[in-house]
């Protein structure tokens, strides 16, 4: 019973954080495209645009916020950049778009820390 507490517990901490890195990236000035983005290739929390750059934003929620940005894993990385290859294939995105990959963490009582560019795809 208190692992599905906790379980439940922590799903909705993080669906509160994606919520408000959404909310943070709008007042940025970004369009929110797309949330939880799922293909078979894996998941992105956010995807937003602005201008010509397309996001695929990761959001971790964690009580301290260095944690949350060492919480992307090399593996986490390459699964949500197979998510963002199969999204582009799918989507009419204009050749000069740029892609970015960012992420946002987000601890309690503090404002979400947007960190563009977090990381580049290995080519």
């Amino acid at each position: 019973m208190a692992g599905e507490r906790d379980r439940r517990r922590a799903w909705a901490f993080g669906l509160a954080a994606e919520t408000a890195a959404a909310m943070f990236l709008r007042l940025k000035g970004y369009r929110i495209v797309e949330r939880r983005h799922r293909n078979p290739r894996g998941e992105i929390d956010l995807i937003a645009r602005r201008g010509n750059t397309l996001v695929f934003a990761e959001v971790k929620a964690r009580a301290e916020e260095e944690t949350a940005v060492a919480a992307v894993t090399p593996r986490q990385r390459r699964r949500i950049e197979g998510a963002a290859a199969g999204f582009l294939a799918r989507r009419n995105v204009p050749p000069d778009a740029a892609v970015r990959f960012d992420l946002i963490a987000v601890s309690p009582w503090r404002l979400p820390r947007h960190i563009p560019d977090a990381w580049r795809p290995e080519s």
